[in-house]
């Protein structure tokens, strides 16, 4: 095959060519150039003449170059020419026989449809860090060459060894997968690894790290138990991604922990928080909602800072959206949070959520909770499978592009058996000397009908007579006692209407009083006392119940 007038084909020499031809250099211009007149007359008296580069052979040039050449014509892809650095990477080929047969080192990597392509459409084609046989990586270039009147047309194929440059970019790709395994580890490392479980809630949580670069954000949740039967239900958001909110949402968890053993109203921890995070970064703000649920209450008191709104579908499946009130985000400062309630009775399911489960690019944010809205009033189920449902339904995946993170809570309806084990009794005392005997009757009577053995029966009366005491002692009206059994404990509360919170102190052999608190936190398993939003106080004990007891 005449190569050279292959050359005549090859893209840009027709145009060089006919440069040359069209405008030929002129007088003037002819002692211009980089290289010094002497220079140039030193160069003409040589008997060496200086090769234009369409008078040497494509052959000679194609030899020469360290880049893999191949030439295939015809459309059954013959071979027709590999040079020097093709045989040295593959071995000698031989020269007529098709692409399949003669070139295996093309077929595995894919590329003979490419060449049916290139034939086609007269346009090149290139793929990029393909491995050989050989075990290195190629990128091939394949450039059509068109045909003449006595030769078929062909494809050139260009093959340039990027083993570096692919082995490079495996060893980022492997560094960028650490990173991130390091940075979701670190991330579900903040987030509780196994969440409390209420005795009125059933509760269930997943955290969905958004995309693959090791930059994951700040989405967390936490569940918190109060005391008293009640839980504090907590979800946030770090704005950013990274370490560094990832740091942030761990302090901010901390101190969610912390500030919930206060048993604030939810507005309040809130205010707490958003001092809190101006003093960790003021430059990162974040959203969070805390609730707080009251099982004597049947409602969720919540505040929410700047983030989206709770639903709650009740037992009929109707959805209710909590809207109001809503704060900036925390650490923007000067603002004074409000709480807000919503119903949460028997049979109801509550969702609170991060916006990586229902915002979108191309949609807007009111349709992406609408979405979410219509996806619970159909879920039903366990928590857990309510929030796979959810998650799956918002379409989210492995590659979605933003953190989610959903925490799912259901009030159940118990009927039953099952409902002999959650159960209530109240009392209004009236002022008098007559209202500590009549309390002690009450506690008694109701612990008898609830069949507790004699000696938690004999502590709960101790521990309702106490609590009492100290009511009508320091507290005023409206006194109220309040009785309560789940399945694993029994809650013993009294409220009144004196904020002043009680404290336990050593009483001296002396002393008159002091030793009522002293005693109910020596006999219960735990016990507290809280305001409450109305004004006054409620202070609580509660005793674990054992298997027998339950």
């Amino acid at each position: 095959m005449n190569f050279t007038r292959w050359s005549a084909r090859l893209p840009g020499t027709q145009r060089r060519a006919a440069a040359r031809t069209e405008h030929p250099a002129s007088p003037e211009r002819q002692g211009e150039g980089s290289v010094p007149a002497a220079r140039a007359e030193q160069l003409t008296d040589e008997a060496t003449p200086v090769r234009a580069v369409d008078e040497l052979p494509v052959r000679e040039v194609l030899d020469r170059v360290p880049a893999l050449v191949a030439l295939i014509h015809g459309p059954d892809h013959r071979l027709a020419y590999v040079n020097d650095a093709y045989v040295t990477a593959f071995g000698a080929r031989p020269l007529g026989e098709p692409a399949r047969d003669a070139l295996p080192e093309l077929r595995e990597p894919g590329l003979l449809p490419l060449l049916d392509q290139v034939l086609r459409s007269g346009k090149p084609r290139t793929v990029k860090s393909r491995k050989a046989p050989d075990g290195r990586s190629y990128t091939f270039t394949c450039t059509p060459v068109a045909g003449t009147a006595d030769s078929e047309g062909g494809v050139l194929v260009f093959a340039t060894d990027v083993t570096d440059h692919a082995e490079a970019a495996e060893r980022l790709r492997a560094s960028e997968r650490r990173q991130r395994e390091t940075a979701v580890t670190l991330q579900r490392s903040l987030l509780p690894q196994e969440l409390e479980q209420p005795d009125d809630l059933r509760i269930a949580a997943t955290y969905q790290p958004g995309g693959t670069e090791a930059a994951v954000g700040g989405d967390w949740y936490d569940v918190i138990t109060l005391g008293g039967g009640r839980t504090a239900l907590v979800i946030g958001d770090v704005m950013g991604r990274g370490v560094r909110a990832a740091a942030v949402m761990g302090q901010l968890r901390t101190a969610v922990r912390a500030y919930a053993r206060l048993d604030l109203p939810p507005h309040e921890i809130l205010n707490l928080l958003d001092g809190l995070a101006a003093e960790i970064d003021a430059n990162q703000i974040a959203t969070c909602v805390y609730a707080i649920h009251d099982p004597n209450e049947g409602r969720l008191v919540y505040a929410s800072a700047g983030h989206l709104p709770i639903l709650v579908r009740d037992a009929n499946g109707t959805v209710q959206r909590a809207d109001e009130p809503t704060g900036p985000p925390l650490g923007t400062g000067g603002w004074m949070h409000a709480s807000g309630s919503i119903p949460l009775s028997p049979g109801s399911t509550a969702v609170l959520y991060t916006d990586g489960l229902v915002e979108r690019r191309d949609e807007d944010l009111d349709e992406g909770i609408a979405t979410l809205g219509r996806a619970l009033a159909g879920a039903t189920g366990t928590p857990q499978v309510v929030c796979d449902r959810l998650v799956r339904t918002a379409g989210v995946t492995a590659d979605h592009d933003d953190d989610v993170a959903v925490l799912v809570l259901q009030h159940p309806a118990r009927t039953g058996p099952d409902s002999e084990l959650f159960r209530n009794a109240a009392l209004e005392l009236l002022g008098g000397v007559e209202a500590a005997p009549r309390a002690r009757a009450f506690a008694s009577g109701v612990l008898t009908s609830w069949r507790f053995p004699p000696e938690l029966h004999d502590l709960g009366v101790l521990a309702a007579s106490e609590l009492v005491a100290n009511s009508l002692q320091h507290g005023t009206p409206p006194m109220r006692l309040r009785l309560r059994r789940t399945d694993r404990r029994l809650i013993i509360e009294v409220t009144d209407g004196d904020d002043h919170l009680p404290r336990r102190r050593r009483a001296e052999p002396g002393d008159e009083s002091g030793r009522g608190i002293a005693i109910v936190a020596t006999i219960a398993s735990n016990w507290g006392s809280r305001r409450t939003p109305g004004g006054g106080k409620a202070v609580w004990c509660e005793f674990v119940l054992s298997k027998t007891s339950a």
